[in-house]
């Protein structure tokens, strides 16, 4: 007997299971062909009819476009975290804010930090990950992987930070208000903080602490100590009731999770505390998240969108999906297709206006898509 016969004898299919098998059977995987890519757009759409990790990354990009797209036009909460502008991604961010693709940041206070320390001038340094760490100690270099950064001007910048947090009223800052205020102490067109600052991007940084922004701040708290001074305090309960103020205000809320960490759950916990005004939010309509975590361990950075339904922080019916490929990878794919394909182009804008830690005003402004009628053609009078 023949393999083939000996299969379908043991494996007699009914009618059903045929035209089951027909519909799992019908999509076949697409080979990546670079005769029809010409671009970073092109490449993310080949990854959608592709496999494994480049499928997982087609779709985020896929969601990311329909986020941009929808006509409620959800409230987009970037969270950022790990060594993003140490592996370069500093103006991919920026481009994000700057071309109406995100509302709202939630970031670890080193992402912030180290965008405050390039708009000083400082830079991000090609390292090795192989480097003789002892010997990079004894020069004052630091290592972040392959990248090194200049510990010494670390140290001027801390205390930059501090000094300046100096030079404040010393009363209760949220992370947003104080970061906002820290922006307008440098002028980089490239910066993040500044970007921000001037297309109305709140910045929250509830790990503030956490980072050479908290070592600064430290050292003013200590100097204003020794001195008989009153410091300022950073109030990230603060944080919580501003950033639930624009979650209730909003129509509807997407997150965009770079990397995972306290950015992740901050984001996600938003929607919970919504009961504090009386709300439900029904959770997140879109999600996705890039992260090499992985869920298994049980950790919130691995921790997948499907668990975060469980605790309605994302909506029972939400498109999300992740990709497990690292953000200096997977970012720029997600963002330049979103980017390349304009998907925010007709997005409507955001108008934000507080006055201390109320949200006075949150409205969205569309655009006027309509094209105006040509002009018809004068005729010309007979001579």
């Amino acid at each position: 007997m023949a393999y083939s016969d000996f299969v379908k004898f043991l494996n007699q299919l009914s009618p059903q299971d045929r035209k089951k098998k027909r519909s799992l059977l019908s999509r076949p995987i697409q080979q990546v062909d670079f005769d029809r890519i010409k671009n970073v757009s092109d490449l993310v759409d080949a990854y959608q009819d592709s496999s494994i990790q480049a499928r997982n990354l087609g779709a985020c990009a896929d969601i990311y476009v329909r986020m941009l797209e929808d006509k409620e036009r959800p409230t987009i909460m970037l969270g950022l975290a790990g060594p993003l502008i140490a592996a370069g991604l500093r103006k991919v961010i920026r481009d994000m804010i700057h071309h109406n693709m995100v509302d709202v940041i939630v970031s670890t206070g080193a992402v912030m930090y180290q965008d405050f320390y390039q708009a000083q001038g400082a830079e991000h340094y090609r390292g090795s990950s192989h480097a003789d760490d002892v010997q990079l100690r004894d020069l004052l270099i630091n290592r972040i992987y392959d990248t090194y950064v200049d510990e010494e001007k670390f140290a001027d910048f801390d205390t930059l930070v501090g000094r300046f947090a100096g030079t404040l009223e010393p009363r209760s800052y949220s992370t947003r208000e104080f970061l906002y205020k820290l922006s307008e102490t440098i002028d980089d067109p490239g910066s993040i903080l500044v970007t921000a600052r001037k297309k109305g991007v709140p910045i929250f940084c509830p790990a503030i602490a956490d980072s050479s922004l908290g070592i600064g701040l430290t050292e003013h708290y200590f100097q204003s100590r020794k001195n008989g001074k009153q410091p300022i305090t950073i109030d990230t309960i603060r944080d919580n009731y501003e950033i639930t103020q624009l979650v209730v205000k909003s129509p509807r809320t997407a997150a965009f999770y770079v990397a995972g960490g306290v950015p992740k759950n901050y984001i996600n916990d938003s929607i919970v505390m919504a009961y504090v005004f009386g709300r439900s939010t029904g959770g997140h309509k879109y999600a996705i998240q890039m992260t090499t975590d992985v869920p298994h361990w049980g950790g919130l950075s691995g921790s997948t969108l499907a668990e975060a339904q469980s605790w309605g922080k994302v909506n029972s019916k939400a498109n999300f999906c992740q990709v497990f490929v690292e953000p200096s990878v997977s970012l720029p794919l997600i963002a330049g297709h979103a980017m390349q394909k304009k998907a925010a182009k007709n997005r409507a804008d955001l108008t934000l206006k507080w006055e201390g830690e109320q949200l006075k005003e949150f409205k969205i402004i569309k655009k006027n898509t309509k094209q105006p009628p040509a002009k018809k053609a004068a005729k010309k009078k007979p001579r």
